[in-house]
Formats: C-alpha cells, sequence, structure tokens
C-alpha cells in the first residue's frame, strides 16, 4: 500500500524533505482543494513544472487558511534524483509569485514521513497591543487595543500544560479520535519590536486538536484583559464543554513554527 498523500512509490523514486516558510493569507489553508488556492497545491503545480505527472505531498501539519508558517515540514517523492540545493532553487523559481518559499531541502530516507515521524509541532501566536493602525504587520498579527496581565495570563496557561482532555478547547469539526492531548509547553512572554511590544505564546505538543492553538489563545487573552480569571480558564478545561472556551482568536497571528524529529533534517 502506498503511503498516504503520495504517489504509488516505485524503489528509485528518492525522497526529500522540504522546509516550507509561506504568507497564509491568500490560502485557504495548506490542504490542496478544487475550487481554492492552497499552499499544497502551489507546491504540487511547482513539482509539476519539473516531473510531469501527479504530485502529491505530505506535510507535517495542515494549517488552517490564514495561518501562516516559518518551519512547515513536508516530503515529497521524485523520479529524478535530484541535488537537494537544485530542487530547493527550481521550487522556489516555480513556486513565483506565491508567497511561499522552500527553505531547506534534504534527501530523505524511504521511510521517512513528515507527519507520522514527527516528535513535537511548536506553534507561534503573535499579538500586539497597540492602539495606532497597523501597516507593516497587517495580517501577521492579531492586534488588540488594550495591554494585558502577562502574569495571569501564564498563571492560566499553567492550567493547559500537561495530558488532559481538552474537549474545550476543541473545534466542533476536529476529526481526531480523542481529545486527549500532552500540551508540553505553554509560554508567553513579551518582546520588543520597532512596532511595540508584542506578546508571543510558545505552544508545543506533538499533536494538536483543530483550533486548539487558537482556542487557547482565545481564552488567555480574556485572563489578559481581566474577562477571566486563570480559575475560570481551569474551570473551562474541567467543564469538557466547547461552550466554556472563550472567543477563538483569529488565525493570522498564528504560525507553524517548528517540526522537531528523532534526528535533524538539514546541515
Amino acid at each position: 500500500m502506498p503511503q498516504a498523500g503520495l504517489r504509488d512509490k516505485a524503489p528509485f523514486m528518492p525522497r526529500y524533505a522540504l522546509q516550507v516558510e509561506y504568507d497564509g493569507e491568500p490560502f485557504h489553508g495548506w490542504q490542496r482543494q478544487n475550487d481554492y488556492p492552497s499552499v499544497a497545491g502551489a507546491i504540487e503545480d511547482a513539482l509539476a513544472k519539473l516531473e510531469k505527472g501527479p504530485h502529491k505531498i505530505a506535510a507535517a501539519g495542515r494549517t488552517d487558511k490564514g495561518v501562516h508558517a516559518l518551519g512547515q515540514i513536508a516530503h515529497c517523492d521524485m523520479l529524478r534524483d535530484w541535488t537537494p540545493f537544485r530542487l530547493s532553487e527550481a521550487l522556489n523559481y516555480h513556486l513565483k509569485p506565491h508567497p511561499v518559499a522552500i527553505v531547506n531541502c534534504a534527501r530523505v530516507g524511504d521511510d521517512f514521513h513528515a507527519r507520522f515521524g514527527a516528535l513535537e509541532r511548536r506553534y507561534l501566536f503573535r499579538i500586539l497591543p497597540r492602539r495606532a493602525p497597523l501597516t507593516h504587520l497587517r495580517g501577521f498579527v492579531w492586534q488588540i487595543k488594550q495591554q494585558l496581565d502577562i502574569e495571569a495570563m501564564q498563571s492560566a496557561a499553567n492550567v493547559l500544560v500537561g495530558r488532559h482532555d481538552f474537549t474545550t478547547f476543541r473545534s466542533t469539526i476536529c476529526q481526531s479520535a480523542s481529545p486527549v492531548k500532552t500540551v508540553d509547553r505553554l509560554a508567553i512572554a513579551q518582546v520588543e519590536t520597532d512596532y511595540g511590544t508584542e506578546v508571543h505564546f510558545d505552544v508545543r505538543a506533538r499533536s494538536f486538536l483543530h483550533n486548539q492553538v487558537r482556542s487557547f489563545v482565545g481564552t488567555l487573552e480574556r485572563v489578559g484583559c481581566g474577562s477571566m480569571t486563570p480559575a475560570d480558564v481551569q474551570t473551562a478545561l474541567d467543564a469538557r464543554d466547547r461552550a466554556a472556551c472563550g472567543p477563538v482568536c483569529p488565525p493570522h497571528g498564528l504560525y507553524l513554527a517548528q517540526v522537531t524529529y528523532p534526528e535533524p533534517l538539514f546541515d
């Protein structure tokens, strides 16, 4: 049986891992769709210009519409034995003018799978508390008007770290077999930038439920504004009820930042 999301793989077809960076705003998510632009569709179309025939790539995570990536990992099978440098350069040429870039490329073993081999996924979410309208960062941070209580937010975030039933923070259309996940890290920090002091969320787990990170951030933002308390977040988690969740924050502040594997993929 061929692996899901790939062409039937003959023994001579070399496999390549790709580190992909993209602006998610023009796309309806990662996964290819017939009627809408997608990141996977753009890359598969670029691959078809290098080698004719249908191409299917597999990725570490299927990001939603408007979500960005700094370190998405995908893999593809090719007919030719490309050097990684030549393959990445050729793909970047044919990806223009899409806001998608192949940052790294490496030859990997036939048993490598971008999704099933991942040990940890790290997401970054950026909030910019600022009253002035955004210019350069529009579409890349979630702008709010009020300042946030970082200490209270971190106290509430600590409630969500560990292994829990995250039904409250799970989209109603989530297809995961179980709402039980283990969150390894949920850290909040203030970062000084030329545009103001951003609030960054560093969220890490082996896998996530649909909309889990955006549900976390939306709820924790309410804590930072004083509308909820850390105790309220504990109550919401224990409720295992989607209605207990705070508002789901918009996608444009979210980035798939890094995916970790048993061995480093790139030099």
